[in-house]
Formats: C-alpha cells, sequence, structure tokens
C-alpha cells in the first residue's frame, strides 16, 4: 500500500516545457541555431535532468569545449531569472495531477523531487500558492537519484510503501536506483514499459 508519494515537478504539476524551451533558446542565444536545437532535443529527451547538467552538456558535448563552475552558475541563474518571471502563471499549472494534490495531500505524503533548481521551486511553488501541499520541496543542484536516497532515509519511508511520479525516464531510473515504485505520466513514451498514469481521475493506489 503506497502512503509517501514523491512528485516531479515539470511536466506533471506544471505544464513549464516550452517556457523553459526558449529559457535555453535565450542564454544561448548568441550561439549557432543548430547548436542550441541539438541542446532542446536533449532537454526534451532528459527532462528529469537539471539545468546544470544541460549547461554542461551544451558546451562539453556539442560545442565540444571545457566550461567552469562558475560558468556554469552564471548561466543556470540567467535561466533561473526567466523562469521566475515566465513560470508564476497559474495557467501553467496542470490541474489533472493539481486537483489529485489539492483532494488528497491529507491522505499521503507528498515530497516534490525535481530536476529544477531548489530556490527557484520553492519561489515558483509558494507564488502559486501549492507549496502546502508538500512536506518538502527539493530540486537541483543534487541529482534526483541522491534527493530520493535522502528522503527516504530521513522519513524512515517504507520502499514498499512509497512511489515517484514523474514524466521522463530519468524519473524512472531515479525511482528504480531507489528500489520504489515508478508511474509515468504525461509523456507517450512511457506507456509500453511502465507503469502509467493516464489521467488523475481514474489513478487508485
Amino acid at each position: 500500500m503506497i502512503k509517501n508519494i514523491l512528485w516531479d515537478f515539470d511536466g506533471v504539476i506544471l505544464d513549464s516545457m516550452e517556457v523553459r524551451d526558449f529559457g535555453f533558446k535565450e542564454i544561448f542565444k548568441s550561439f549557432k541555431e543548430s547548436d542550441v536545437k541539438s541542446l532542446i532535443t536533449y532537454h526534451r529527451l532528459n527532462g528529469g535532468l537539471s539545468r546544470y547538467v544541460k549547461i554542461r552538456y551544451f558546451y562539453e558535448v556539442i560545442l565540444n569545449k571545457s566550461i567552469s563552475n562558475n560558468e556554469v552558475e552564471v548561466y543556470a541563474n540567467s535561466f533561473s531569472e526567466i523562469m521566475r518571471k515566465e513560470l508564476i502563471n497559474p495557467k501553467n499549472l496542470i490541474l489533472d495531477s493539481l486537483n489529485f494534490i489539492k483532494s488528497q495531500y491529507k491522505n499521503y505524503n507528498f515530497h516534490i523531487v525535481s530536476g529544477s533548481d531548489q530556490n527557484e521551486l520553492m519561489f515558483l511553488c509558494d507564488e502559486l500558492g501549492i507549496s502546502t501541499y508538500f512536506l518538502t520541496i527539493h530540486g537541483s543542484p543534487t541529482p534526483k537519484n541522491t534527493l530520493v536516497k535522502r528522503l527516504l532515509a530521513e522519513y524512515n519511508y517504507s520502499e514498499q510503501e512509497s512511489c515517484l511520479i514523474g514524466d521522463s525516464i530519468n524519473d524512472y531510473e531515479a525511482a528504480d536506483a531507489n528500489s520504489i515504485k515508478f508511474y509515468g505520466y504525461n509523456n507517450d513514451l512511457l506507456k509500453e514499459d511502465h507503469n502509467y498514469i493516464n489521467t488523475f481521475k481514474e489513478f487508485n493506489l
């Protein structure tokens, strides 16, 4: 019986993909369009990874250049400024999942474990008025599998009583690495090989 639900944020609670696409295009607007397109493809295939990983991937893999930790931080901060402006609109909330969260948060232990920057994530949740539904809100730069591991240990949660809901293969990998159940959502590519939630109106644990 599931008692503890760990939620991914982007694509599960907030429909943010296009805004985050815009953010990467904006911070890298001085680079070749084809290179930025390659980053957007990588970003969309790896929604659960942090912007820190994606910025480094852009430089080290796509551009084949080195980048310092400080430079990564500068880009990440610029990206966060854009997100704080663009993502506080309540219209971006996914009502299907949000209605489930609002109606069930007293019946389960809800936590957010996201690839989004933690400070930005907490800001957005406060601005959107949803922080109260979650016991904790965790994000990057700590990798998601580490966030899950720490959370299970800190709250002494049983793996059999815990699950992670996410929209990317990275979310599945974080759940699998910690031996908890995974449910895919809002990504048809996850339907074939994973437990999948078509709508929370029909979701039973």
